[in-house]
């Protein structure tokens, strides 16, 4: 296309959020974008990673097939480990079979995972080394996912000190760097105005039925709910974690992009999702190439 242009492109972390990269990707390449280098944070080191392996089709099939239960099993509960609740291993291990091994450094795009060293407290810059165990560094998040140990240091998730981290693309000569953050603000209709449905089966269907079941039988009982508010009640203790991070990551995202700015920047509403709901996978990818097409085409027509 006559408009191509080379890009560097940045990917944001916020959970599942991440999956709506694979759909911001998908608009840039339809609208004849050449990305030539990704930096990923978190979940945007697993997109970007997987993309530069030229394996995240592969991926895009296996995620939009997944399933709550499946998510469940994925994560891997450690009831014994104290770094985290979550190793972590098998995900890996699923997504190792998925694609196969991949050394950083020699992959055809060039690819930096952030990730933070706990023992020395700095951000991290993973360009070299074991694709999969470089992701796995950068989606530790503390308290979470158990931390990954890679040359003597315990890294965990990038986010914790630069969600968006524009830096490492500064020196790429590209035309263009476009980041993604998975953090911004919150709007009506998040998924865009028509969202494809939910997958059938799924726990989301099931839950509004539960709900509704457990709150007839304490009526009929005459059980009187807890004075907490609803949204207080419901929170266990990964929600509150989940979204300590998540807010932490949002107030990081601004100041760095302050000192960073890309040449543009496509944001994903914070309410596209919540952090751990990877099952709605083919609503979040059409919703990250809306957004990617509302921020594109407001650049190619400011006015």
């Amino acid at each position: 296309m006559p408009d191509a242009k080379t890009v560097s492109l940045i990917l944001g972390s916020g959970g599942a959020r991440g999956l709506a990269h694979i759909g911001v990707i998908a608009e840039l390449e339809e609208r004849g974008y050449e990305i030539r280098s990704i930096v990923g944070c978190s979940m945007g080191a697993l997109i970007g990673g997987l993309y530069a392996a030229g394996k995240l089709r592969d991926f895009e099939s296996w995620v939009t097939g997944l399933s709550e239960w499946d998510v469940l099993r994925f994560l891997d509960i450690s009831l014994t480990n104290r770094s985290g609740m979550m190793k972590g291993d098998l995900i890996m291990e699923e997504l190792r079979a998925l694609v196969g091994e991949h050394r950083i450094e020699a992959l055809p795009l060039r690819f930096t995972a952030v990730a933070t060293d706990l023992a020395h407290k700095r951000e991290v810059w993973l360009s070299r080394g074991d694709l999969f165990d470089a992701i796995r560094a950068s989606i530790s998040i503390p308290g979470i996912f158990t931390p990954k140990d890679i040359d003597a240091r315990p890294l965990v998730d990038g986010g914790l000190l630069n969600p968006l981290p524009v830096a490492p693309a500064t020196d790429d000569r590209t035309d263009l760097s476009i980041a993604v953050n998975l953090n911004g603000r919150e709007v009506a209709q998040p998924l865009g105005p028509n969202p494809p449905p939910p997958r059938e089966g799924s726990l989301e269907s099931y839950r509004s039925r539960i709900e509704r079941f457990v709150t007839g039988l304490q009526d009929k009982l005459g059980i009187e709910p807890s004075g907490e508010p609803a949204s207080v009640r419901k929170m266990h203790m990964t929600d509150v974690l989940l979204g300590m991070f998540d807010t932490m990551q949002a107030a990081i995202a601004r100041y760095r992009l302050a000192s960073y700015p890309p040449d543009v920047l496509i944001d994903i509403p914070d309410n596209v999702c919540e952090t751990h709901e990877f099952y709605k996978a083919s609503q979040l990818i059409a919703a990250g190439r809306f957004w990617a097409c509302e921020c594109l085409d407001r650049r190619a027509d400011p006015a």
